[in-house]
């Protein structure tokens, strides 16, 4: 079910990750950001925005991540646009051999069946110097960041203030840094991203993570506040006090803990390698 959160821009919700597909209307048809994760959730998509008569134009992707980029053929065979480092990410991958049998391995069980990977990763990289989406829409401007993974970007929506912020300012996910084994600074990196998120909260009037609820420009600081004090605990090898973990997490929703435990017990290797990556 598509759901309107500002002017001319709307989400799309997946069952398992809560994943937000924003869809961003424009003159002749719409841009997909981030569409996922099943085949009925991208049939279901493809229908509500057949239903009111707006088709898909143009796709981007925030980010190389697996649940980031998804297509189907319901959705059209339209440019599919990413940062060169993310598109550069997924050739990489799909160059190797059995690069399916290794992302079907990395899927949720309960939707590897479902997921599809026909289209999967096939990111074009925007032209050198690009700020803003090359399609027939509003500004949706390109905000490229060292957080999370190599080449993530968040889009503003400029106009009405939409931000899509990836894999960030998620009130479900703590942030995930990049490979702890292999990035250069994968902390500095994180608090690097979340200061460029933050030179732009006052642009912001929605926030829409890549996973969890959207929240209006009340609570945007509150989100980047949260995420950074998480990072600083983790690299001052501190207890963090964070709802999404211990506790107080969301029912159904614990095993984000395992993913904090795992990210603390991999910053404290590279504290005693001194911060090196192996």
């Amino acid at each position: 079910m598509l759901t309107q959160v500002a002017p001319g821009v709307l989400v799309h919700q997946s069952e398992l990750l809560q994943n937000n597909t924003v869809v961003v209307e424009g003159r002749t048809g719409v841009l997909l950001v981030d569409p996922g994760l099943t085949v009925s959730e991208m049939t279901c998509l493809a229908d509500d925005l057949r239903e009111l008569g707006r088709p898909v134009v143009a796709g981007f992707s925030t980010h190389p991540d697996w649940d980031h980029v998804l297509w189907h053929p319901v959705l059209g065979d339209v440019p599919r646009y990413g940062t060169a480092r993310c598109a550069a990410a997924m050739r990489d991958l799909r160059s190797q051999p059995g690069w399916r049998e290794r992302v079907v391995e990395a899927l949720p069980p309960e939707i590897a069946d479902e997921t599809p990977l026909d289209g999967f990763g096939l990111v074009t990289a925007l032209p050198a110097g690009s700020a803003r989406v090359p399609w027939d829409g509003p500004d949706v401007r390109v905000v490229e960041h060292p957080a999370h993974s190599p080449g993530h970007a968040a889009l503003l929506v400029e106009g009405c203030g939409v931000l899509a912020a990836g894999d960030m300012l998620s009130d479900l996910f703590v942030p995930m840094l990049d490979d702890l084994e292999k990035a250069d600074d994968p902390v500095e990196e994180y608090l690097v991203g979340l200061g460029v998120l933050d030179d732009l909260s006052g642009d912001v009037t929605v926030l829409v993570p890549g996973h969890g609820s959207v929240c209006g420009a009340d609570q945007v600081r509150g989100r980047i506040d949260l995420d950074r004090a998480y990072v600083h605990a983790l690299r001052d090898g501190t207890t963090p006090d964070d709802p999404r973990v211990g506790p107080s997490a969301r029912p159904g929703w614990e095993w984000v803990s395992d993913i904090h435990e795992g990210q603390a017990r991999g910053v404290a290797r590279r504290r005693e390698r001194g911060g090196r990556p192996d």
